[in-house]
């Protein structure tokens, strides 16, 4: 569950602002008296299929990175430290990168990359 909310927490925080805006037209006297159900129904389905999607897809790639790095396969990680020159990582398992839980992690920097922001090249 605490994967669940590193990984989808600005998407939960989003939803949350969505509800509510949705609450705050429904109870509006100028809207009808089923607007709120209607848009509660029609909202939060939704929110939930786009997160739950999010999340299982998120999920599926961090098993095949973490797999394709035991392979020895390169990954490419985004790197956030670096703007202006490159912009990924290549991490190799003979490059001295190891797997910490959900991070690449490397004597040669000082920041973790973890799993959900890279891609088997």
């Amino acid at each position: 569950m605490k994967q669940f909310f590193i990984l989808e927490g600005g998407y939960l925080i989003l939803a949350l602002f969505v509800i509510l805006v949705t609450v705050f037209v429904g109870t509006r006297p100028f809207v009808s008296k089923n607007a709120l159900k209607k848009g509660l129904m029609g909202v939060v389905p939704i929110l939930v299929l786009l997160i739950g999607g999010h999340y299982i897809v998120t999920t599926n790639r961090m098993t095949e990175v973490k797999l394709a790095f035991e392979k020895g396969q390169p990954i490419i990680c985004e790197s956030r430290m670096i703007r202006k020159a490159a912009q990924s990582v290549t991490v190799l398992k003979s490059q001295e990168w190891s797997l910490e839980k959900d991070n690449f992690v490397s004597p040669g920097y000082d920041r973790p990359f973890h799993s959900a922001r890279c891609i088997v090249k």
